[in-house]
């Protein structure tokens, strides 16, 4: 699966696609994750490459023909593509680049006929020594390829037909009628390994469904539906690396309603919570595409912006508050309405990890409470001050919070 943040691009062509395909129903961040699992690691590559290209040398020096310089340097050629391929790929994954993911497909199922043609020859050359090597190599690497990649169950049985299949093909032009055994044990073989490919295939997909609604769950406020405090973590922390890179900024949007305990206490908590849900809904509403909104606790909410063009954070504080104090309606007819008060910080200007970026908004709120609430206030540095805006267009007034029948 991938690695070190990696993500591995998905295939675009018809033919990978359909080679690459992990069955029906299969949600695209899972898909992602099983191409990753296509590519492996450097040293089971090496260990596949190293084999292939051993085997193919030593046939060739015994063997020193045609037909076996044409197997070794097909061998080389395309074991050193692929590793190219391969360590390009694992580079781009890290920043998002594309991972030339049609190309490596395909030249794994080049490599399987490569390892099947060898298998080939040296049967039809009569050396039983080189014959041996060959299909005990191409054997070996069949197991590895039904581990490497069962995400792509298509891939698995076509790349096991090329790598033994030319072994049936083989017996019939050979003088030893004994090897007519294996014209039942490499189908059968076939068969049951690629039905294996396929449960195994289901199960893994099983289980990352499984790990990604527990993951889910454990991120997300079951009242409102938002992300909690676990969540909005998780989510901050990707924002800070980004930021770190250089490859973006960020808004941290800190809100607390004024008023809610006065709902509370007259309504009851069940009223209390149909609000928050309320509030939530319209902080989803609101927020920017690749925004996530929060509910940390309480009625806190905080909102996680990425600063892109056309964004303006400052304008959107102002719809906070704007949207947040606008009336709700209730069950039983009860209209309510609350305040909001929002302490803004940008990353990375306001903090370059997850603790002080909060701390930096959960200042710039306190500030927005005592400075007449259902408002909001930019984080201050300790260098200059208020950042950005002026007290007097930081402070932007709205009415103030009630509660009304």
């Amino acid at each position: 699966m991938n690695n070190e943040s990696r993500v591995f691009s998905l295939p675009k062509w018809r033919l990978t696609k359909w080679l690459a395909d992990a069955g029906p129903d299969v949600p695209p961040d899972i898909r992602v994750a099983l191409i990753g699992g296509l590519f492996g690691t450097l040293p089971i590559f090496f260990g596949g490459v190293v084999n292939t290209i051993l085997v193919a040398l030593i046939v060739t020096l015994r063997q020193p023909e045609p037909a076996f310089f044409f197997w070794l340097g097909l061998e080389v050629l395309v074991c050193m593509a692929r590793l190219v391929l391969l360590v390009v790929a694992r580079r781009n994954a890290l920043v998002g680049k594309s991972t030339y993911t049609d190309m490596t497909l395909l030249l794994a199922v080049v490599w399987a006929m490569s390892v099947g043609y060898g298998a080939f020859i040296c049967l039809l050359s009569g050396d039983w020594v080189a014959a041996c090597i060959a299909c005990l190599s191409a054997a070996a690497m069949v197991g590895g390829i039904c581990f490497r990649n069962f995400g792509a169950p298509r891939m698995t049985g076509i790349m096991i037909g090329f790598t033994l299949g030319p072994c049936c093909v083989a017996a019939f032009f050979t003088n030893e009628p004994v090897l007519g055994i294996v014209l039942a044990q490499i189908p059968a073989y076939l068969v049951s390994m690629t039905i294996a490919s396929y449960r195994l295939n289901k199960m893994l997909v099983s289980t990352m469904r499984a790990e990604r609604e527990s993951e889910q769950r454990a991120q997300q406020d079951p009242l409102t539906g938002l992300a909690n405090r676990t969540g909005l973590f998780k989510m901050l922390d990707r924002a800070l690396r980004q930021a770190q890179a250089g490859h973006a900024r960020f808004a941290v949007f800190y809100l607390d309603l004024d008023g809610f305990k006065a709902v509370n206490d007259t309504y009851g908590h069940g009223m209390g919570d149909s609000l928050l849900k309320a509030v939530a809904e319209r902080l989803a509403l609101v927020k920017p595409g690749s925004g996530v909104a929060a509910r940390i606790g309480g009625d806190e909410f905080v909102v996680l912006a990425c600063i892109e063009a056309g964004f303006d954070p400052r304008a959107f504080a102002e719809c906070i508050v704007e949207v947040v104090c606008r009336p709700y309606e209730l069950a039983g007819g009860i209209t309510v309405q609350v305040g909001g008060s929002v302490g803004l910080a940008l990353v990375p200007e306001h903090g370059a990890e997850t603790a002080s970026v909060l701390v930096a908004a959960d200042r710039a709120l306190y500030r927005a409470k005592t400075a007449g609430k259902s408002c909001w206030v930019m984080a201050e540095t300790q260098e200059s001050g208020p950042v950005g805006v002026g007290a007097a267009s930081a402070e932007s007034r709205l009415p103030e919070a009630s509660a009304a029948q």
